[in-house]
């Protein structure tokens, strides 16, 4: 509904920050369900002073994370709109930047609530909180940082006309409530460290799925593929989820033999098969060959959704079924190769694959999702599947 907006239609370069945003709000949320839970299941939060501790360090950093990368995703975004036009707006920018750091925040501060909240829940009803937390944060972040970028950047947009000093304001006073938010995780010491260890992953995923925002972008700009972009969120969103519980669960196989780096006889897989990554009897492999069977089944439940609120501008045939279908598995496959490559390879490195497999996987997926999808669009417009309104 909100590509039809002003905001997007005159300021397209909001869609090259759809997947930067979702990507970094997912790898934010994730990266912190999963220390959380850790921390819950060590026993690091049972009594309040040492839960509130946790809670204002955690939440201190991810606020620090989100305003930086917020910025950095708008820098991109501008960029990758201002190459192939060749033209540059200032109050876009300004527009651009307000908007990221603004929605990055607030989404934020709203996931990071509810996270605690569902943490703190779960170890009081005895549930694992890594079962519950993950898929819990993955699945509204989507929701919440999309209806916040569509809602704010649309209100900034109309405040552009009459009030040009609102947007550099907005991105002001986000950006000199940094250094508080630093103050605070620098007290706690296990957020200490990933508060200057942690930027290279979130910073290089956010890179790779402004590229696939560029993607969307350029697609959706064409009026023959305008009904891509609701498809995007979807495909994007289940094949991250899938692999992110993989590389989730590789991880906690590995962590059960010894510590990152130490070389046990679980680690040293330079480059593993395709057949010992699918079809071997290793748990792994059966996880990988259960996800890859949820594939199917979860995209046929969003296509009939989306169909049924006449949310998309394509009309569901059978071929363009067929082609979203093969676009879906095929993301599924090689990120989940991927995963059971990285996630061995990051432990040899003595990296703890926790904090730095999921950003980069959400990521590629994000960039092979959209490629994929875009590709399966022009190649249905090429063998002549235009439906009455394939391009409305």
């Amino acid at each position: 509904i909100s590509q039809h907006w002003d905001v997007f239609k005159y300021v397209t370069e909001v869609f090259i920050l759809v997947p930067a945003l979702l990507g970094l709000k997912g790898n934010l949320e994730m990266t912190l369900a999963s220390r959380l839970s850790t921390a819950a299941n060590i026993g690091q939060m049972d009594t309040p002073k040492e839960l509130w501790r946790m809670i204002t360090g955690n939440m201190a950093l991810i606020q620090v994370q989100a305003t930086v990368v917020g910025f950095l995703a708008s820098i991109a975004a501008v960029i990758f709109g201002w190459i192939p036009d060749g033209h540059f707006s200032i109050d876009h920018a300004v527009l651009l930047c307000a908007s990221s750091v603004a929605t990055a925040f607030i989404a934020s501060l709203v996931l990071g609530m509810i996270m605690i909240g569902v943490i703190i829940g779960s170890r009081k009803m005895g549930i694992n909180p890594d079962n519950v937390a993950t898929p819990i944060a993955a699945s509204l972040g989507d929701l919440i940082t999309l209806a916040l970028l569509s809602g704010i950047s649309w209100g900034l947009y109309k405040e552009l006309e009459s009030k040009a000093y609102v947007n550099p304001l907005v991105c002001a006073f986000f950006i000199a409530l940094l250094p508080i938010w630093i103050i605070i995780a620098k007290k706690n010491a296990a957020t200490r460290e990933v508060l200057y260890s942690g930027w290279e992953p979130v910073i290089i995923a956010m890179a790779i799925s402004s590229v696939g925002g560029l993607i969307l972008d350029r697609t959706v700009s064409d009026p023959n593929f305008a009904g891509m972009a609701v498809f995007t969120p979807v495909i994007n969103g289940v094949g991250g989820n899938l692999v992110a519980v993989q590389a989730s669960r590789i991880s906690t196989y590995l962590h059960m033999s010894g510590m990152p780096g130490e070389s046990s006889e679980t680690a040293p897989r330079k480059c593993p098969s395709p057949c010992s990554t699918f079809f071997s009897s290793d748990v792994n492999s059966r996880s990988a060959r259960v996800l890859f069977l949820l594939v199917v089944p979860g995209h046929l439940v969003f296509l009939y959704t989306i169909s049924s609120m006449q949310g998309g501008h394509t009309t569901l045939t059978l071929i363009f079924i067929v082609f979203y279908m093969t676009a879906a598995l095929l993301q599924v496959l090689i990120l989940l190769y991927i995963a059971d490559w990285m996630v061995h390879w990051m432990w040899g490195r003595d990296l703890d694959p926790d904090n730095f497999s999921i950003p980069y996987l959400t990521a590629l997926g994000d960039l092979i999702g959209t490629g994929l999808l875009a590709l399966s669009f022009h190649v249905l417009w090429l063998i002549g599947d235009r439906d009455s309104d394939v391009g409305d």
